[in-house]
C-alpha cells in the first residue's frame, strides 16, 4: 500500500517483548471492541496524521510495526483517544531510540512496508522470526 506524504507517530510497545506478542494484544483487544491508544494531549498536527498517518511502533529498539491511526476521539478522564486499525504490518526495521509517549516522523523518514521488492517473502514469514532478524540487523 503507497501511503501519501503524511505525518506518522512512533510509540514504544511497552510490555510487548517481540511483534507476535504486540500482534496478539491488539487483536485481543479488538475482540473487545475498538482499539484505541489514550494520551494526555491531542498532537497539535493530528489533522496530519487521522486517516493518513501510522502510529510506528518501536520493539527493543527498533521501529518493526505499524498500525494505521484512524482518527482522534475522546477518552475517559479528559484525556485524547487514538483510534488504530489493530492489524499489525511489518516494515523493514530500522534503528529508533526508545522514548516515553509518542513522537512524530515524517513520511520521507518512514520505512517502508515488508513484502514488496527486494523484501518480497519477509512478510510471509513468522513475526517472531521477523522481530528475531531485525533485532540481528538482517532485515
Amino acid at each position: 500500500m503507497a501511503r501519501s506524504m503524511a505525518l506518522h507517530l512512533t510509540k514504544v510497545a511497552f510490555g510487548a517483548a517481540s511483534v507476535e506478542a504486540l500482534t496478539e494484544r491488539l487483536a485481543a483487544r479488538a475482540a473487545a471492541g475498538p482499539v484505541f491508544l489514550t494520551t494526555r494531549y491531542l498532537p497539535k498536527r493530528h489533522d496530519e496524521v487521522a486517516g493518513q498517518g501510522s502510529l510506528f511502533w518501536i520493539i527493543k529498539h527498533q521501529l518493526v510495526a505499524r498500525s494505521p491511526i484512524l482518527s482522534f476521539g475522546e477518552a475517559e478522564g479528559g484525556r485524547v483517544a487514538i483510534h488504530i486499525d489493530p492489524v499489525v504490518r511489518l516494515v523493514q526495521a530500522r534503528a529508533r531510540r526508545a522514548h516515553q509517549g509518542w513522537r512524530y516522523l515524517e513520511d520521507a523518514d518512514a520505512p517502508g512496508d515488508l513484502g514488496g521488492g527486494d523484501a518480497d517473502g519477509v512478510a510471509a514469514l513468522p513475526a517472531e522470526l521477523v522481530g528475531r532478524l531485525a533485532e540481528l540487523a538482517l532485515i
